[in-house]
């Protein structure tokens, strides 16, 4: 099969315009010029791609196969250049965590901000995992460190302390909820629930725990920051379970904050690097020393000279 970029770009622009003369202008070929590449690119899978109609174009469903790969081919492209261009301008090296959606939301930013501070030239690439994904992503390589919520242990892996959260239900001031500053997560169950989006490590944890209790979560809204669903929360939406350490942040006035007395509401977040500590860059060990260090205070003064 032979094929190039432009080829898959064209593709792609036909099928956005409904049109091969429009795609063809948007990717500044001739409509003959496209019209034959998309021949010889439909003779090279042997499928059709396009339906010629009367007033352009339609995918087949070879074609809308092909759309969703290419989106993705071209997608890839994009992000390995974005990647590649911060060494061209300068930056020395990548350090590469995966943490969860507790410690963006509360105490990473101000670790990471000591840490660039310290190094300008260095890139940190930062994804939102869930913490069995990040424990597979360092062990197997594909991230430097991770911040997690894990108690186990891994033979490849090791375990830093990091810092302590638990996890609070917070509440509209007139919610008849709980009693004595605390409730229980099967009370919660009968209450509306205002979380973070589908896939966030929280919202998947919630959701396996109202699941094992034979009980779906009633998710009434889904939002993208814990400072928006507090927010709803104040307006008397629903209920929201959110780690204590970011209402510093999203603000708790006009919610009650009640305990949770679950045992699993305490949260130990731990760094995890792998053992042989030679796979790891001199930068990635410096951040990894800062994170253990405690608070940003702390880290600062652990950073070496």
């Amino acid at each position: 099969m032979r094929y190039s970029l432009v080829d898959l770009r064209l593709f792609v622009a036909i099928a956005d315009a409904g049109s091969v003369s429009r795609g063809a202008a948007n990717c500044f070929l001739a409509p003959s010029s496209a019209s034959l590449r998309i021949k010889a690119l439909e003779s090279s899978f042997g499928v059709q791609l396009f339906k010629r109609e009367v007033r352009g174009v339609s995918l087949t469903r070879p074609g809308q196969v092909m759309l969703e790969h290419c989106r993705r081919c071209l997608a890839d492209l994009e992000q390995m250049h974005a990647n590649l261009a911060p060494y061209a301008r300068g930056v020395k090296t990548q350090v590469t965590l995966f943490a969860n959606s507790t410690a963006i939301a509360s105490f990473l930013p101000a670790d990471l901000q000591v840490f660039l501070r310290a190094y300008p030239d260095v890139r940190v690439s930062l994804e939102e995992r869930l913490s069995h994904d990040i424990v597979a992503a360092v062990a197997e390589g594909r991230a430097d460190l991770g911040i997690v919520t894990w108690d186990d242990e891994h033979p490849g892996l090791d375990f830093h302390p990091y810092r302590d959260d638990e996890l609070v239900v917070v509440a509209p001031l007139t919610a008849e909820l709980g009693s004595a500053g605390s409730t229980s997560f099967a009370q919660c169950l009968s209450q509306p629930f205002i979380g973070l989006r589908s896939g966030t490590a929280i919202h998947t944890f919630l959701v396996g725990k109202a699941a094992s209790m034979g009980h779906p979560l009633d998710v009434r809204i889904q939002l993208a920051s814990f400072a928006a669903v507090v927010t709803l929360v104040q307006s008397g939406a629903g209920i929201a379970i959110v780690p204590r350490s970011v209402l510093g942040h999203a603000g708790s006035d006009g919610v009650r904050v009640l305990a949770l007395r679950e045992p699993w509401a305490r949260r130990h977040l731990r760094v995890c690097s792998r053992r042989a500590e030679d796979q790891l860059s001199t930068h990635a060990k410096v951040l990894l020393q800062l994170l253990c260090a405690g608070a940003p205070g702390a880290a600062a003064a652990a950073l070496p000279a």
